[in-house]
């Protein structure tokens, strides 16, 4: 994990977020670097996918200050998250099914040359991308739903990478996944934390966790309740402050 002198990629203090008279979020502190990965815990509820929308800006903050690299910035808009170099991957993918691996990765990005879509380079960059993650698609013109599970998730991933971001939001994305699968992908986000990607992983479960994330910050009820050291917590720490066993479990919180 890179840690030294450098601002974090991403920092949160006093987040807030409310849909009508609920309270998603409340006073969240977050802090995100380069070259390491962030795991969100919590139970249903506990606003771990408002959390992700907030820092991509597609359900916008109530309150709080978000620094990017030590500078304040402002997240009000899809664009200014991109624009920082944030790109997330949401539980439903967003995929369009009747579009093959090369349009989804390229949806909204196409390329152009002398008018008419540019085939060839994007079907060129698509498996260069695609070789970097070390993950096989046999056909990239294949039609996105014959994919299952696991390279449906990659084709998604692959489309966040493209604007080639500093910071990557994964909400759950081992859900549908089976135990090879996920080993797999979890072998594709340390090699991402290798190149000095951020990374913000929510999952539920305990061991995609242990196996891959630095530190772990744990929602309850929309309220941080502790960050651990992955690698100092037990599992029964890290279990107490998702249950509220633990309260607001700042003595726990990892040493940066």
């Amino acid at each position: 994990m890179t840690q030294g002198s450098a601002p974090p990629l991403l920092s949160l203090r006093g987040v807030v977020k409310s849909f009508g008279a609920v309270r998603a979020l409340t006073d969240i502190d977050l802090e995100i670097r380069a070259g390491e990965v962030v795991a969100v815990m919590g139970d249903s509820g506990a606003g771990k996918s408002t959390l992700v929308k907030v820092i991509a800006a597609v359900e916008p903050s109530d309150g709080g200050a978000f620094s990017w690299k030590g500078r304040e910035v402002q997240l009000t808009r899809p664009q200014h998250s991109q624009n920082l170099g944030i790109s997330a991957v949401y539980q439903n993918l967003s995929l369009c099914d009747n579009l093959d691996v090369v349009g989804n990765v390229f949806l909204g990005g196409e390329l152009r040359r002398f008018g008419v879509l540019d085939e060839l380079e994007m079907g060129r960059r698509t498996r260069a991308l695609l070789d970097t993650l070390s993950i096989r698609i046999p056909d990239a013109r294949a039609p996105v739903a014959s994919l299952p599970s696991d390279q449906r998730q990659i084709v998604a991933i692959a489309r966040a990478l493209l604007r080639e971001p500093d910071l990557l939001l994964l909400d759950e994305p081992t859900q549908a996944m089976s135990t090879q699968q996920t080993n797999k992908f979890l072998d594709m986000i340390e090699r991402l934390r290798d190149r000095g990607l951020g990374i913000l992983f929510i999952s539920h479960t305990m061991g995609d966790i242990k196996a891959v994330a630095d530190r772990v910050a744990v929602l309850r009820l929309g309220r941080n309740n502790g960050v651990f050291n992955v690698h100092t917590a037990s599992q029964e720490m890290i279990t107490s402050a998702i249950t509220g066993a633990t309260d607001h479990a700042v003595a726990h919180r990892a040493t940066e």
